[in-house]
């Protein structure tokens, strides 16, 4: 290994939260056509320093030279989907580190760090280790310490910070089926089960929950 194959980057995987509950409900076709959509979100809100490295489901991930570059696009992406009607909340990880970079593809822990960070994160929810916190600090965005994390196949635990980014809590509420976010105002359907409402994206998504309320609103809080 050579010192032209280690740099330092900023990586991000970001994806559509409750994807494998949407797909199970509203089919292969319509998951193809949300994570199209999702793509097209993402293209347009790279900047100039970050790239998109890799694709996988609805998962991707980006790269940039820096935190500020890397918390800049997310922002970006997070108000863009906040606006798109009938569309599921994100959930993102990032870290940044040195890695090996080698005919255009990445190598290292920074890289295995980030995916493990992204895999804890909720709906909604933007998790990241201290590099990329502290400069989330230092651009005024509000950080919360939710202490350390034994991550899969990293031998220390890890503390990772919950970032709120502007634009990273969309209203509405979230379908407890499929996990779409929707208008409660627009919704087509609405039931109510154990005094809380609940607001759905489709009939069909009425009818699953109306067949067995109990396992779907022990899911998810009816305002989440």
């Amino acid at each position: 290994m050579t010192h032209s194959d280690v740099r330092e980057a900023t990586f991000c995987f970001v994806d559509l939260a409750g994807f494998t509950a949407l797909t199970e409900t509203h089919g292969d076709r319509a998951a193809a056509d949300l994570v199209e959509r999702f793509l097209a979100l993402v293209e347009a809100s790279l900047n100039d320093e970050t790239r998109i490295v890799d694709t996988i489901g609805d998962a991707v991930l980006t790269i940039s030279p820096s935190p500020d570059e890397a918390l800049e696009f997310l922002a970006r992406l997070f108000s863009k989907v906040a606006t798109e009607p009938d569309f599921p909340v994100l959930r993102a990880g990032l870290h940044h580190g040195e890695v090996v970079e080698r005919g255009g593809r990445f190598f290292g822990t920074t890289l295995n760090l980030a995916a493990r960070v992204a895999g804890q994160a909720r709906g909604d929810q933007v998790l990241a280790t201290r590099p990329v916190a502290d400069a989330a600090r230092r651009a005024g965005i509000q950080v919360t310490s939710l202490g350390a994390h034994t991550l899969r196949n990293l031998r220390e635990p890890v503390e990772l910070f919950s970032l709120r980014l502007s634009g990273a809590s969309a209203s509405g509420v979230l379908d407890p089926v499929c996990r779409m976010r929707i208008d409660p105002e627009h919704a087509p359907a609405h039931l109510r089960f154990d005094g809380k409402d609940f607001w759905f994206c489709s009939l069909e998504c009425a009818g699953l929950f109306a067949a067995a309320p109990e396992r779907y609103a022990s899911s998810i809080s009816p305002n989440d």
